[in-house]
């Protein structure tokens, strides 16, 4: 009776140990802790992952993180990664796919000085633009194919592979530099320079915008039910930590404070940057818009004899994650 009895309670304890155990997912993010991804640790600190059964790691990124390597070699499970660069790793032979959408709008742009002349996009050519790559250059290499302006210097544009900081355009070594309008638009102007000083062109209002920041996982993952199932409780409870980082934005970015293991965000600057990517999240319930998609895939190959992509992609999105997620 009493080995019975041991029996029963050593299964009840195992089943009740199994039922507590939450799973483990691992995100690889595109760039350092900020506000950028401040659902993420919203979604972490608040407890809506832990609510799913969720166990969740949030990596930061940076200049030496390249997210589809990571999620390639099986250190994540979820990238954040901008479209353009999956969609060219893609066609390169990484089977990436995007599940979700937080950010519906971009914040990308091109700040330039108002003392070089430039009022429009016609005025570029014959000039030297500061370009992130590393992926990041594609939006700008479809812009400038759309415009029939060439990137290699003489009659075109001269590139200056610019480091992830605005000194090129502080030190009139370019005339115009790339920007976030969360970020490293705001560094010009801590810098010293004033809004009259500066004349922008955000790719959002230049028709040639392409989708930044969705969640990838790997193609052959969805094929795996408990995967899915991961997923949908990730993207649930990512989204409510976006839509809580959007209407409590000053609290959103002292909680990504938190997170900031290097110490080098600023209050300041991460409450800023919070005002301002609550822009491009809004609107956005995490579902890919397709129209959107068509947009930015059409922009990407529609770059002449020198396209980003070379022929439409296949089985690049599902929309299943979010539909069984946001139901």
């Amino acid at each position: 009776m009493m080995k019975t009895l041991k029996g029963t309670l050593g299964a009840m304890a195992l089943m009740s140990t199994s039922a507590m155990a939450a799973d483990d997912v691992t995100l690889q993010l595109k760039w350092v802790t900020q506000a950028q991804f401040a659902g993420y640790y919203v979604a972490l600190e608040n407890g809506f992952y832990a609510d799913e059964d969720l166990n969740v790691t949030i990596k930061p990124g940076g200049p030496d993180v390249a997210p589809v390597q990571v999620l390639m070699g099986g250190g994540a499970d979820v990238m954040v990664d901008w479209m353009p660069s999956a969609l060219a790793a893609r066609e390169q032979g990484a089977p990436v796919v995007n599940i979700a959408q937080p950010f519906k709008s971009s914040g990308m742009m091109l700040t330039c000085r108002k003392d070089t002349g430039i009022t429009s996009p016609a005025d570029f050519a014959g000039n030297t633009l500061g370009v992130w790559f590393y992926g990041n250059e594609y939006p700008f290499l479809s812009w400038m194919s759309s415009l029939g302006i060439s990137t290699e210097g003489g009659d075109g544009v001269t590139v200056l592979k610019q480091g992830f900081n605005v000194d090129p355009l502080l030190q009139g070594q370019a005339a115009c530099v790339s920007t976030m309008t969360y970020n490293e638009y705001w560094q010009v102007i801590d810098a010293g320079l004033s809004a009259d000083d500066l004349v922008t062109f955000k790719y959002e209002d230049q028709g040639v915008a392409t989708l930044e920041d969705g969640l990838y996982v790997l193609e052959d993952k969805l094929g795996d039910d408990a995967f899915v199932g991961q997923m949908e409780r990730f993207v649930r409870a990512s989204m409510k930590g976006w839509k809580w980082a959007e209407e409590n934005p000053e609290d959103a970015a002292m909680i990504v404070l938190e997170y900031d293991e290097t110490g080098a965000q600023t209050e300041k600057h991460q409450v800023r940057m919070m005002g301002e990517i609550a822009k491009l999240t809004a609107g956005s319930t995490g579902a890919l818009d397709v129209a959107d998609y068509d947009r930015t895939v059409a922009t990407l190959m529609g770059g002449g004899s020198d396209p980003v992509i070379t022929k439409m992609p296949e089985g690049a999105y599902s929309l299943a994650i979010t539909d069984a997620a946001l139901k």
